[in-house]
């Protein structure tokens, strides 16, 4: 059970880092229908200037995310077998 939860934790952790090889920025923007159902039957609704987070991952974070999974994914094939 140890086994496979440090492997797939290692897995997750790995396609993160090789995900972050791929995208140089990654724009997250909230859904503009919700901030037009604010109001009451239609009235009262303004509506409000479009949110958006940048996200923009260092050039190292790639590298250390997949050597951090690769690390964890080799420890829990080191692990020792349950006996029986």
């Amino acid at each position: 059970m140890m086994r496979a939860t440090f492997f797939a934790i290692g897995l997750f952790v790995t396609l993160w880092g090789v995900g972050f090889l791929v995208v140089d920025k990654m724009v997250l923007k909230m859904n503009a229908d919700a901030a037009q159902q604010t109001g009451f039957r239609g009235l009262f609704t303004s509506v409000a200037p479009e949110k958006s987070r940048v996200i923009d991952p260092p050039d190292w974070a790639a590298f250390s995310l997949m050597s951090v999974g690769t690390v964890t994914m080799l420890y829990s094939v080191a692990l020792p077998k349950k006996p029986g």
